[in-house]
């Protein structure tokens, strides 16, 4: 992480966080800036190697972490994750859906099994997690929600129909949550990154000229970092985010706004 965090240590002292797709990319360096904030960590995926060996780290840093190895598609892991995370610590306090999965199709080509396989782990998914921690949560009487999201949920993308439908349902369950559970004490929230270098979205500009066309999108002139998002995911999950509520908070060095000044 950088050595100009956002918020104090201690933020989070004693809170319990789940973190879906907690091992690696975005999800990891979530779970590392609330484990520096304080809170006891959650790590879940469906890949144990990848949870074990982000947990040792994690470990080695002083924040207490367990990995639970879950496939957010079955509702019956989800809830096992959930009452794991609540015996071992008491409690289940935040909640960030970050598990994901994305390939690019044309949209004529995308088969029903290619559909699935991602609606199913992003829309399905999230709300598996959602529904399962926010029983709990309302059994508490407070709670903190957040959803990764991307922008193409609302503005489209080339070859994602799949993930960008998929995206725009958490949308739609984040603000439809956040007015429903409310009274009882938990914010719904979600994080939308622009480009991110991650080792997930490498790929994606793995020549020189896919990387300068990205790039050229972006009025800041780069990728966001993971650190950078774990920033902000950190603020929406604290106490300072109490009146924060149903929001998706765009993070994209302006790339929407490009689109807009282009026509």
């Amino acid at each position: 992480m950088h050595t100009s965090p956002m918020l104090p240590e201690g933020s989070l002292k004693g809170q319990t966080a789940v973190i879906t797709g907690g091992g690696s990319g975005i999800g990891l360096g979530i779970a590392e800036e609330l484990g520096r904030l304080g809170a006891h960590l959650v790590l879940a995926g469906r890949h144990i190697e990848r949870l074990e060996t982000a947990k040792d780290g994690l470990l080695r840093q002083g924040f207490p972490t367990i990995a639970v190895a879950t496939d957010v598609r079955q509702p019956d892991q989800v809830q096992l994750l959930m009452d794991k995370a609540t015996k071992e610590w008491g409690s289940l306090d935040i909640l960030v859906n970050s598990a994901a999965g994305n390939f690019l199709v044309d949209s004529e080509k995308l088969s029903v099994n290619g559909w699935n396989s991602i609606v199913n782990t992003v829309l399905n998914g999230t709300f598996y997690c959602t529904r399962a921690a926010g029983l709990q949560m309302i059994q508490q009487g407070h709670g903190k929600i957040l959803s990764i999201v991307a922008s193409y949920a609302w503005t489209g993308g080339p070859r994602t129909v799949h993930s960008a439908a998929a995206k725009a349902g958490i949308v739609a369950m984040t603000r439809t949550l956040a007015v429903e559970w409310a009274h009882h004490g938990i914010r719904v929230n979600a994080l939308c990154p622009g480009p991110t270098d991650t080792e997930g979205a490498r790929p994606l500009w793995a020549n020189p000229e896919d990387e300068i066309r990205l790039r050229s999108k972006i009025p800041v002139g780069r990728f966001g970092t993971v650190e950078e998002v774990a920033y902000a995911a950190s603020y929406l999950v604290s106490p300072y985010a109490d009146f924060v509520n149903g929001e998706v908070l765009v993070m994209d060095g302006g790339e929407w706004l490009g689109k807009g000044l282009d026509g």
